[in-house]
Order: structure tokens, then C-alpha cells, then sequence
């Protein structure tokens, strides 16, 4: 068993987010996993991620607050405990356009070797 205390995760920058703090929880800078890493996100109001692509399988749960979602062509409000699948490569958008902070749970699988 392998704890990452709140107060001791490791922060990170995440490609093309504005006025968004970042933890690890799980994986990477706080400890090896195998299949997926965990992170903790703090967007302020009128802060989010531009829109990319997303690296690999990723999960996105709302902790606290309430988060625009675009993707696919669909653009949602997510809140408390509502949480999105976003598949690999998928053109994705978040952002805060509510006028209090929220946090966001995100769940990303590692990266794969290319196959051989």
C-alpha cells in the first residue's frame, strides 16, 4: 500500500490549462502505477484547458463546483459527482464559468508501449 498525503502530492503542469493548480495523487512524480494515473485539479472561476486532445483513456470526476465540458460536439455542465469517459484522442474543452472555484478528480491511463 502506497499513501500520497494531500499535503505532500507532488504539483504538475498541465499543457494548456489557465488559472487551473494541479496535484498528482497516484502515478508518475507521486509513485509508480501500472495501468493509469490520478490527479487533483483546482480551476478558479474563469479558468479551464484549452481545447486538445486527450493524451490517452481519461476519466474526469467533479469533487466540488460545477465544470463545462465540450467535447464531441456536446458541451455539458458537470457538478458534484458527475463524471465523464473521454476515449483516447478525443477533442476535449473544461472550463470554470462559474464564479466559484471547483475540483476536478482525473483519472488517466499511462501511456503503452507502441506495439512490436
Amino acid at each position: 500500500m502506497r499513501i500520497t498525503r494531500h499535503s505532500g502530492a507532488p504539483a504538475y503542469v498541465a499543457p494548456a490549462h489557465h488559472e487551473v493548480a494541479t496535484r498528482r495523487l497516484q502515478g508518475q512524480e507521486a509513485g509508480p502505477t501500472e495501468r493509469f494515473w490520478v490527479g487533483l485539479s483546482y480551476y478558479l472561476p474563469g479558468g479551464g484547458a484549452d481545447e486538445s486532445p486527450t493524451s490517452e483513456e481519461t476519466v474526469y470526476v467533479v469533487l466540488d463546483g460545477t465544470l463545462v465540458v465540450q467535447a464531441d460536439g456536446q458541451e455539458e455542465e458537470i457538478g458534484p459527482l458527475d463524471s465523464v469517459h473521454l476515449p483516447k484522442g478525443t477533442l476535449r474543452r473544461v472550463d470554470n464559468r462559474s464564479p466559484r472555484p471547483a475540483t476536478l478528480l482525473v483519472i488517466i491511463a499511462n501511456r503503452q508501449p507502441p506495439a512490436s
